[in-house]
């Protein structure tokens, strides 16, 4: 048996459609399956959470964007018993990018059918306020998270979704932050003892995978295995060079740019001069000045390819 989270919202109504197409499939291979539809915000968190609150194995597999991963691996309860399979309809996909899912779902579904692989994942966790929020692709601070927060309001997005063309909605959102954000000094500290210390800090992120922004190389040397958050701040450059680092960290290349620094630690804590803007995998956590991140101790078991 196999459970279905499924987001039909997921990059502008997309979700819905593949859904449909997943659903035929299942019913013509008569592969029995139940199926949850998320109807508000977290939603498949609360989902998740009752999944996983007993000791029965599962496989639940979720479809939609990095959004709603964000919000079933805030719900799981029980890390032994679960494994997860994903069929990605987002915008940016940069979970599925990590592992080289497949895109399409049938192949998807196929690859989670067959699951020939299984991989176990570290999962970050994000500590701020005596709160906790995990994530599953990378956590940020600052610039990167400006981004997020603004995506998620963005008028711009189900219009380009619907030509298939999301992607463009960060990088014309990144030019307009980039015109009115504000740098402040900022301390990040690894692993409780080796300190960095910035005077003016466009943005901290915490990489769990490779990728970001929908494909954005901020942790080139990522590896969601190793128990190791990637960290990359971006700090006392000129806005203008700023530009520059962006457009190589496509390629992974910006460690080759003065103003970017890359860094490896098990635990990562910044302090920032004024509020930033924070994500997890995208989700805005609104304005703070002061977070934590590390990795929980349980690993997630994870559908590949490979």
């Amino acid at each position: 048996m196999y459970t279905f989270i499924v987001n039909p919202h997921s990059r502008s109504g997309k979700g819905a459609e593949t859904w449909e197409e997943v659903r035929l499939i299942l019913e013509e291979k008569r592969i029995p399956f139940s199926v949850h539809f998320t109807q508000y915000q977290r939603h498949a968190t609360s989902i998740m959470r009752t999944l996983t609150s007993d000791s029965v194995s599962r496989t639940v597999i979720i479809l939609g964007g990095d959004g709603t991963i964000n919000e079933a691996i805030n719900g799981i309860q029980d890390f032994t018993h679960l494994t997860l399979g994903y069929i990605p309809t987002g915008s940016g996909n940069d979970f599925a990018r990590g592992y080289s899912l497949p895109t399409n779902p049938r192949e998807a579904l196929n690859c989670i059918l067959n699951a020939t692989h299984i991989r176990l994942m570290d999962i970050g966790e994000l500590s701020y306020k005596n709160k906790k929020r995990r994530f599953a692709v990378s956590c940020g601070i600052g610039y990167d998270a400006a981004i997020c927060h603004e995506a998620v309001v963005s008028t711009i997005k189900p219009i380009l979704n619907r030509f298939h063309l999301g992607k463009l909605t960060y990088a014309f959102i990144a030019i307009r932050q980039l015109l009115f954000l504000t740098p402040y000094e900022c301390t990040i500290t690894l692993n409780n003892k080796e300190i960095h210390h910035f005077s003016k800090c466009y943005f901290v992120s915490a990489m769990n995978h490779r990728y970001e922004g929908g494909g954005v190389q901020f942790g080139p040397h990522a590896n969601p295995e190793d128990h190791l958050l990637s960290i990359c701040a971006i700090a006392d450059v000129p806005k203008w060079k700023l530009l520059f680092l962006l457009a190589s960290a496509l390629f992974g290349k910006h460690s080759n740019f003065k103003g970017s620094y890359l860094y490896n630690c098990e635990k990562l804590s910044v302090q920032y001069g004024g509020a930033m803007p924070v994500h997890t995998d995208g989700e805005p956590v609104f304005l703070q000045k002061d977070i934590s991140v590390s990795c929980l101790s349980e690993h997630l078991h994870i559908i590949t390819n490979k």
